[in-house]
Parts: C-alpha cells; sequence; structure tokens
C-alpha cells in the first residue's frame, strides 16, 4: 500500500522559510488538497513531497522508505515507477502529438508515440481525448492539455499524482470534468495531491491541509 508520511518537514529556499512544521499522512486512495494564501508554500510543499525539492529539516517518508534526502538516482526511479506530476504549465509538449504526450515514448525507427498503442487509446479514451490522438497538443484547450496530463498518469498507472491548480482557469465544465478524473484516480487506489485555490476541487478532496498555518 503506497504512502506518503512526513513530519516537521521544513524548507528554507535563499535564507527564507517556505514553510516549516509541516505533518501530513496520506495513505492509497486519499485525495488531499493543499491550500492556503498565495505565497504560502503549496507549489514547494508540493515539490517537495514529489522530491522535486529537498528538505532542509524533518523527514519524509514514501512507503515507509526515509527519502528525506534521496539521492538523484532514487529520486528518478520514483519520478519513472511511481509518480505522475499534472504541472501548471500542463507539461505538455506542443509540438507533438497528443498520444506521443501520452507515452512520451518513440516509436520504433524514431516513429513518435510509442509505447502500448492499446493502453494510450485507453486512457485518451478515458480523459475524451480518443479522437484528438494525432493532433498536435498545441490544438487543444487548457481544459483539454490538464485532461492529457491525467491520460498520462493514467497511461503510467501512477500511484502518485501531484498537480499544481490543475483547475486555474478552466470553465465550470472542463473543471468538473478534471475534479471527476482525479477523484476516479483516487477511488481506484492512487494517492493524489493537489496544490489548489479552487473551494470546489477542495470539497472533492478527503483532507484539506492549508499550509502556512500549523505551528
Amino acid at each position: 500500500m503506497t504512502t506518503i508520511e512526513c513530519d516537521n518537514l521544513t524548507v528554507h529556499i535563499a535564507g527564507r522559510t517556505i514553510f516549516e512544521h509541516v505533518d501530513l499522512h496520506i495513505s492509497e486512495g486519499g485525495m488531499v488538497a493543499l491550500t492556503g494564501p498565495s505565497g504560502c508554500g503549496k507549489t514547494t510543499l508540493l515539490h517537495t513531497l514529489g522530491l522535486l525539492q529537498e528538505a532542509d529539516g524533518g523527514r519524509l517518508m514514501i512507503d515507509r522508505e526515509n527519502v528525506t534526502h534521496a539521492t538523484a538516482r532514487r529520486r528518478r526511479r520514483f519520478w519513472h515507477d511511481t509518480a505522475s506530476f499534472i504541472l501548471q504549465d500542463y507539461g505538455i509538449m506542443d509540438e507533438e502529438s497528443v498520444a506521443f504526450n501520452v507515452s512520451m515514448q518513440l516509436g520504433p525507427f524514431g516513429q513518435r508515440a510509442g509505447g502500448d498503442r492499446k493502453q494510450i487509446r485507453e486512457a485518451l479514451r478515458a480523459t475524451g481525448l480518443a479522437k484528438r490522438t494525432q493532433e498536435p497538443a498545441s490544438h487543444l484547450s487548457g481544459g483539454e492539455k490538464q485532461r492529457l496530463g491525467i491520460a498520462r498518469a493514467i497511461y503510467k498507472n501512477a500511484s502518485v499524482i501531484f498537480a499544481d491548480e490543475p483547475t486555474a482557469s478552466l470553465d465550470a465544465h472542463n473543471r468538473q470534468i478534471v475534479i471527476d478524473l482525479l477523484r476516479h484516480r483516487a477511488d481506484q487506489g492512487a494517492i493524489v495531491v493537489l496544490a489548489t485555490h479552487d473551494p470546489i476541487l477542495v470539497s472533492a478532496c478527503d483532507q484539506n491541509y492549508q499550509v502556512g498555518n500549523h505551528n
């Protein structure tokens, strides 16, 4: 069972305390919102839990393994085998096809969109993008790019999904689609951790952790 635990986690950047005294325990199937005002450290905490940012104090455990100061090799293994990220800039390669952005693998002889084609189709079908497979990702709207990020997590069968403001700037229809997709992944057993200002997204989560409000 996948778990993420942190005790008294602290991060300083350029001599400034970004957050401190963070205690969290997230179990398989949990959907957790990291909330708070702009500048409180939500995104930095998200990145720290995802091993993109190293903590300066406290302890971070993933599956009961201490990864507070994980080696570069261990971080890469976590990103490759376990985690999927849905970033504010979508993390999408606009010049590549929708299908390539799901698998992020080249096909034989340098052809684009390698990987398991059946799984690619299933991931795009689940996110409502099945008819966009061969289009450049640049043709997608903001909401569709967020769904493409989720399709990537589905294809990878990621056990942990980290998302930074996944519903920001989306209309109500696309926002609900993204919320439902993330909730469905959690219900299937994934850990979903979100940095968000969106009260509707927060209401769909199992836990709301207010960053900077735990002294």
